[in-house]
């Protein structure tokens, strides 16, 4: 089901990791960011979209990671953009079996996987999304993954932080492929801290949309773990404790085998 955010934008939430899939109303269609994970989930958002009356006129994966990267024949065949450097590590990543990639990496089998990762990247240096709709700002950074990209709505100030600034969700740094991790996550920080005075709601990739003001204190929240994660201190950080949201508990494990990378670094 879409639920509407904010003026001409609406949010599809899954049940995989509380994935969010953000609809962007256009002139002639809509813009698609991180279409969602499971079949039917991703067929239920096919549907939604033409009960509004609207085609899909370009998509948009955030980074190379599979469940950001999927996409369903019900949605259309309009061009799906990335950053050029996310699209060429998804191409990387997926040159092999895709499905002994997917088993590889545990990837359910309620996900489609015929048209995962076919991503057209744009030209380096592009500094928004190409259609006629309301500008679209990409902010490309490392933080996350390689290529990765937050979006700015500009007429709205809405931000889509992809698998950043998550309420429930810490950050997790490319802490196996990066020369320096800590410092691209930082930077990524410093530049979604030039845009947050303008941001009225964030969307995370993951997690629950956040109104004014959380956008910087998200940013803070993060940057106050990745610091902890570097210097080996205790985060305190809430989504790694007991007071977790419910069914993210696993985010402690998560964090303890960022710490061991780290160590092992």
């Amino acid at each position: 089901m879409l639920t509407e955010v904010a003026q001409g934008v609406q949010v599809h939430e899954s049940q995989f990791c509380q994935s969010n899939a953000v609809v962007v109303q256009g002139r002639d269609g809509v813009l698609l960011i991180d279409a969602g994970v499971h079949a039917d989930e991703l067929a239920c958002l096919a549907s939604d979209i033409r009960e509004l009356g609207q085609t899909v006129v370009a998509g948009f994966s955030t980074h190379p990671h599979w469940d950001h990267l999927l996409w369903h024949p019900e949605l259309g065949d309009a061009p799906r953009y990335a950053t050029a450097r996310c699209a060429a590590t998804a191409a990387e990543r997926l040159s092999g079996d895709v499905a002994a990639i997917a088993k590889a990496v545990g990837i359910p089998e309620e996900v489609p996987l015929d048209l995962l990762g076919l991503v057209t990247g744009l030209p380096a240096g592009t500094v928004q999304i190409p259609w006629d709709g309301p500008a679209v700002r990409i902010i490309e950074h490392a933080g996350h993954a390689p290529g990765h990209a937050a979006l700015l709505i500009e007429d709205c100030g809405v931000l889509v932080a992809g698998d950043m600034l998550s309420d429930v969700l810490i950050p997790i740094l490319d802490l196996r492929g990066a020369a320096d991790p800590f410092e691209d996550y930082l930077a990524a920080l410093r530049q979604l801290d030039v845009v947050a005075d303008g941001v009225s709601l964030v969307i995370p990739g993951h997690g629950s949309v956040g109104g004014a003001g959380q956008a910087r204190a998200r940013i803070d929240q993060d940057r106050a773990y990745v610091l902890a994660l570097r210097d080996a201190q205790d985060p305190g950080d809430p989504r790694t404790g007991p007071t977790a949201a419910d069914g993210w508990g696993w985010v402690a494990g998560l964090h303890a085998r960022q710490v061991e990378q780290v160590a092992a670094r």
